[in-house]
């Protein structure tokens, strides 16, 4: 059996903290907490855990939240040699807020209305090095990282391999959607969706989500 995912919570609302913890229960290993900038990367640096789960407004530092704490942790691995990765759980959903904390080098992005077996998912997918947003939230970041929607290379052999529903679920895959959002939005099965995954992973020899975001925002396609 693995052990457990390392977490560190930060949140400046100690009922919040608690409330995530019992949610997660044995899910992952809650291995430090913090309510401001400072005592974060503090925290941070001491236990090196897997993955540090933050608010986006926090105290202290200068002035930039959850930002500060990914910048002032930059560096840091863990006791295996990873990077120790950042994901924002945040009541806000604006673009401003999402963008920063990105690009101030956060792999993932979720709001406070997402589940708590949801949460495990992403925690988990961050530990992996899988980029994770909220659906909608996906679309500020590909922008913003200079993604255009729909745009699509005019000679692309590997893109030509894929048919015309292949490339719909290679999209909203790539943006952070699940299964079976990517169902309800194309009005398709789960196990629809899961066939064209396999279909566009094989076609295009990629080995998981994470590389298929890499492939498709080097090429402009989202």
């Amino acid at each position: 059996m693995s052990d457990p995912i390392r977490v560190v919570l930060v949140d400046d609302h100690r009922m919040f903290r608690s409330g995530v913890k019992a949610e997660l229960g044995d899910a992952v290993a809650v291995v430090g907490e913090a309510p401001d900038v400072d005592s974060a990367i503090k925290v941070v640096r001491e236990v090196q855990p897997d993955v540090v789960l933050l608010d986006v407004h926090l105290p202290g530092g200068n002035g930039n939240g959850g930002s500060d704490v990914v910048t002032g942790c930059a560096g840091v691995q863990t006791p295996g040699g990873d990077p120790v990765r950042f994901l924002a759980l945040s009541v806000s959903d604006a673009a401003e807020d999402v963008i920063a904390v990105i690009r101030a080098g956060a792999r993932g992005y979720v709001t406070k209305t997402i589940s708590p077996g949801d949460l495990d998912t992403a925690i988990r997918r961050v530990a992996e090095g899988d980029a994770v947003f909220s659906p909608r939230l996906a679309g500020f970041v590909l922008d913003a990282f200079g993604a255009t929607a729909g745009e699509i290379a005019e000679v692309d052999e590997e893109l030509d391999r894929l048919s015309q529903r292949e490339r719909e679920v290679m999209r909203l895959i790539a943006r952070g959607y699940q299964y079976k959002e990517v169902a309800k939005e194309l009005f398709i099965s789960v196990k629809t969706v899961e066939t064209h995954v396999s279909s566009v992973l094989r076609k295009l020899q990629l080995s998981s989500r994470h590389e298929l975001t890499s492939w498709a925002m080097s090429r402009r396609l989202l």
